[in-house]
């Protein structure tokens, strides 16, 4: 059966275990395995499964980013994933200010797009850098914006759309007139125009849905369809609107039409300059007071951030870094935001802001930001969904009661009465979110693999739901009802509207083939949850230490599917190369973690590694470590991918390529001993054509020559021409600059010694090729072998310095996870410097200056390692190539390189490799000319570069090294 739609469709359907499995979750607690995934390409495809769905009874779940909490994008039927192919902006009315676009439309990549023409879409999800237009019309997603540019529904002008019968209709804005011709066809879509009318026509019906339904100024309002909005129509009332069954669709979650185009009224760029008030609460209580007043100002933002998300983010290396504004340990702390397009109004507008807060007296700070750090604190503030999941262990803050909006006099006293019925369930929430639309996004811990939770799951639920009731409030403020709040639309709008929601959706869907089990006819919300309840916990024996997590099984279900590795190459960040290049969520941060832990759930292999599922999800893994910082949850993909190869081929064996790659060090040490004639074989067409055939490196790859340097002679040649005027290093001369970047390894001697720093020199292996490949035991006996000395140079207080960021910071990551000895390790790693870093710590103590330095004009742009960016910062290179007084220096907006050590190498590797360069690194060193200097400080990044663009970039050391004068 399935294999005959799968030929019949121009794009593509899977029904192996891997992708269903990958699709069997999104960012709610639930998990189904769906029968097929379907890719298609075209509007011919979404036809034909909907006619096949019809035929065969089976469901359809649509689906973009997959970032949905309440579970609307899982079930059991075929999910078809429109985010691949159906992605175009297909037009743009600059007079109407209204643009055309497809359902798999990023909402940021949408306002780029906009914003030489000074529009923007207005919506603002936190996941705006990843979802999707079609997923915000399917949830009526409004976001932090909305208090000042409503939410998506009203933006929604017209849709193009798929019926369950098969047929295509757009839906948009109809006169009277217009709605009666609708209702003259005869076909299905007449058909539903008629039932509409007939329903709502009815003034009892009508006087129904405006008792029961949610307060009419609760802009966020998303429970079950939105039929009181029709009522706004002169076709069912006395409004002036004209009927737009768009309003119906939206919020709709699917379960009405397949939707392939929509229109969206746009707005024109908010006022350029901004301000941002960060008030400081040591109580919620006086927090929320604060709501009602401050909202009497023009806001465009206010949203609350409480302690627990503020604590979540100093565990995040990304976010530790955002949070400079907070004062002390706040309860509770609010964002209000204001804009003009003048500095006066803009000071006037900040003075009255202050005068209120300074009125009420509650909050014990409120900072200022101005310009980029207020995109520093709304990226904070984004990112609590996902720092949820830094919470270690299994009780997590559970998506069920975090969408209730009440209007704004009802909040503090909705949010007294909440917080009893918490502490009656002894439980501690959590609260963030839109305060200033009377939305705030509580959430209970739970441990929702054990029973007595899954009933407090369903318990808290339903109180909740019946206070959010007793206020006139919304259950689905904007998050949608899904599978966690449908169950309760009949308790929410009373039983009679809830009849007429499921009339609706016969209406439009009368073989329910449109996402079953959402909105009406609900699964239970709490069945087919994510873990089996009270299982035993698979025992996982690793080599690697993840006690940080309790373990490498809890450290994968630290995801929680908020899809922040599903962001492209137009976004900021490295997060996720291999996605980035492929478009495919099993080269996901996400998908890797969601493989990880089926697999070691579910398999019923001694060795649950063991699979090869999860050997194809990690192939692509570049071992970037974006996400390891990137990723709110702190994900590390890379350490989980090293204890899976090592796993996997422990089982399996070690292959011969991954030998040779591993073993990298000790062939170059050999190589190095007649490097003459080593390298003229590599160079050799033939015969290393044939080394590269036989051990599957790609062709066209260059192998790297080998050389033989006696470094402590050159090092005792510059100190004799050199005078010691500061403190002593030691300079790490790892594995790379040993053998193959050999000149580095010279400009950092020359470069040290002539600054007048006192150097030793450190030899080591660091272990990274082992690492790389899963040679872990290995990798461990070289961390042991190593940290005597190591450890030596800490007592003595001697800073170690790296040239290499893969090599040096193992000494800061990787070693960590070894189960040697803690506190020798912290000691060892504190003691590890990029040698940029320590260059600037010296430039920030004045210990350098630019005296030493020519003061030539020259321009650099530097493309910094995916380590460096993980687990250090970009600003140390940026600083130290900024102390030539006139070098004019940018970092490129790069994301990675693509070589990743041995993976560009391999030839089935390569192609891809190629792709993540050219999708942001290759473009931008093209662009410069070749007076410009391009500065990237790994070896494989150098290697990279030359490969995809023939230029040749040099270390920061080097750069540093032609600009002494001293």
């Amino acid at each position: 059966m399935l294999k005959y739609i799968k030929d019949q469709l121009e794009g593509e359907l899977f029904i192996d275990k891997l992708t269903t499995a990958l699709y069997a979750t999104d960012a709610s607690v639930y998990r189904k395995i769906p029968m097929a995934v379907a890719y298609p390409k075209n509007e011919d495809d979404i036809k034909k499964l909907i006619l096949f769905a019809n035929e065969n009874k089976i469901g359809l779940i649509p689906r973009t980013a997959g970032t949905s909490l309440a579970g609307q994008c899982v079930g059991d039927g075929i999910v078809v994933d429109v985010s691949k192919h159906f992605t175009g902006i297909l037009s743009l009315d600059k007079e109407k200010k209204q643009v055309t676009v497809q359902p798999g439309v990023i909402r940021d990549e949408l306002n780029q797009y906009l914003a030489p023409y000074g529009l923007f879409f207005g919506p603002n999800t936190s996941t705006s850098n990843r979802c999707m237009i079609g997923g915000m019309v399917g949830n009526n997603s409004s976001g932090t914006t909305s208090i000042q540019y409503g939410v998506t529904r009203d933006k929604v002008v017209a849709m193009t759309t798929f019926l369950s019968d098969g047929s295509k209709v757009q839906f948009g804005t109809l006169s009277q007139n217009e709605f009666l011709g609708k209702m003259s066809l005869e076909n299905f879509e007449g058909d539903i125009y008629r039932n509409i009318h007939k329903e709502l026509i009815n003034k009892e019906v009508r006087e129904e849905i405006l008792t029961e339904f949610p307060k009419p100024q609760i802009h966020r309002r998303n429970t079950g369809y939105a039929v009181d909005e029709l009522l706004k129509s002169g076709v069912f009332g006395d409004g002036e609107e004209e009927l737009n069954l768009c309003k119906l669709l939206s919020g709709s979650e699917g379960t009405l039409a397949f939707t392939t185009e929509i229109v969206l009224q746009l707005d024109d760029l908010p006022p350029k300059l901004s301000a941002m008030v960060v008030t400081h609460y040591k109580t919620l209580e006086d927090c929320l007071s604060d709501v009602a007043p401050v909202m009497g100002h023009n806001l465009h933002t206010c949203e609350m951030m409480d302690k627990v998300i503020l604590d979540c983010t100093k565990n995040n290396r990304t976010q530790l870094e955002n949070r400079f504004f907070v004062d002390g340990d706040p309860a509770a702390l609010l964002m209000l935001e204001v804009k003009s397009d003048t500095e006066e109004d803009l000071e006037l507008q900040l003075k009255q802001l202050l005068n209120t807060v300074e009125l009420s007296g509650l909050s014990y700070a409120h900072p200022i930001l101005k310009n980029d750090d207020i995109n520093k604190a709304v990226e904070l503030r984004k990112a609590g969904l996902g720092l949820l999941g830094n919470i270690v262990g299994d009780r997590k803050a559970v998506a069920c009661i975090e969408d209730t909006a009440v209007a704004l006099e009802d909040l503090k006293d909705f949010i007294g009465e909440f917080s009893q019925i918490m502490k009656g369930y002894n439980q501690e929430a959590v609260y963030y979110a839109h305060a200033g639309a009377g939305e705030l996004h509580l959430r209970p811990i739970l441990n929702l693999k054990k029973s007595a939770d899954v009933a407090l799951f369903r318990a808290i639920t339903t109180d909740v739901a019946k206070l959010t009731k007793k206020y006139k409030g919304s259950f689905s403020g904007e998050h949608g009802d899904g599978i966690v709040r449908a169950e309760f639309i009949p308790l929410m709008i009373g039983d009679k509207n809830y009849e007429l929601l499921k009339r609706v959706k016969s209406y439009f869907d009368p073989q329910n083939i449109f996402n079953p089990g959402k909105i009406v006819n609900a699964y239970p919300m709490d069945e087919s949850l994510r873990y089996e309840i009270d299982r035993k916990e698979p025992e996982i024996k690793t080599l690697m230490d993840f006690s940080d997590s309790q373990g490498i099984l809890k450290a994968a279900e630290k995801c929680n599917g908020s899809g922040d590795c599903r962001k492209t190459h137009h976004m900021s960040g490295a997060m996720c190369p291999s996605y980035h290049a492929t478009k495919n969520e099993k080269d996901t941060t996400r998908g890797r973690a969601n493989a990880l832990r089926e697999f070691l759930t579910t398999s019923d292999k001694s060795n649950k590694f063991d699979n090869k599922e999860l050997k194809e999800v990690f192939d692509l893994c570049l071992s970037c470590k974006a996400c390891s910082s990137e990723c709110p949850s702190n994900v590390d993909v890379a350490t989980l991918k090293a204890e899976f190869l090592y796993q996997y081929q422990e089982e399996n064996g070690y292959p011969i390529r991954a030998k040779l790659f591993a073993y990298n060090t000790a062939l170059n040490k050999m190589g190095s001993k007649m490097a003459g004639f080593t390298n003229a074989i590599y160079d050799s067409k033939l015969v290393g054509g044939l080394i590269k055939k036989s051990v599957g490196v790609a062709p066209k790859r260059s192998l790297p020559k080998v050389y033989k340097v006696d470094f402590d002679a050159l090092l005792n040649t510059a100190k004799e021409k050199s005078t010691i005027t500061k403190t002593k290093v030691v300079l790490y001369i790892d594995e790379f600059t040993q053998f193959l970047d050999v000149e580095l390894g010279k400009d950092a001697i020359e470069v040290l010694t002539r600054l007048g720093y006192d150097v030793e020199l450190f030899y080591a292996e660091s272990g990274r090729t082992f690492i790389s490949k899963g040679f872990l035991k290995q990798a461990k006996n070289i961390a042991i072998k190593n940290i005597e000395k190591l450890m030596e140079f800490s007592v003595k207080g001697l800073p170690v310095l790296g040239l290499e960021p893969s090599a040096i910071l193992t000494f800061r990551d990787e070693y960590k996870r070894f189960g040697i000895d803690s506190g020798r390790m912290e000691a060892i790693a504190k003691n590890a410097y990029l040698i940029e870093e320590f260059l600037a710590k010296e430039i920030k103590e004045g210990v350098l200056t630019a005296d030493a330095f020519t003061t030539e004009k020259r321009t650099v742009k530097i493309h910094n390692h995916c380590h460096q960016k993980s687990v250090s910062n970009q600003k140390v290179t940026f600083d130290i190539l900024n102390l030539p007084k006139n070098y004019s220096v940018s970092i490129i907006n790069s994301g990675c390189c693509g070589m990743a050590g041995s993976f560009g190498y391999e030839k089935e590797h390569y192609e891809v490799s190629m792709q993540v360069g050219e999708l942001k690194l290759f473009p931008a060193v093209r662009k410069t000319t070749e007076e410009v200097i391009i500065s990237a400080n790994g070896t494989s990044c150098r290697h990279q570069i030359y490969d995809g663009t023939k230029r040749k970039a040099l270390h920061p050391i080097s750069i540093l090294k032609q600009a002494l004068v001293v």
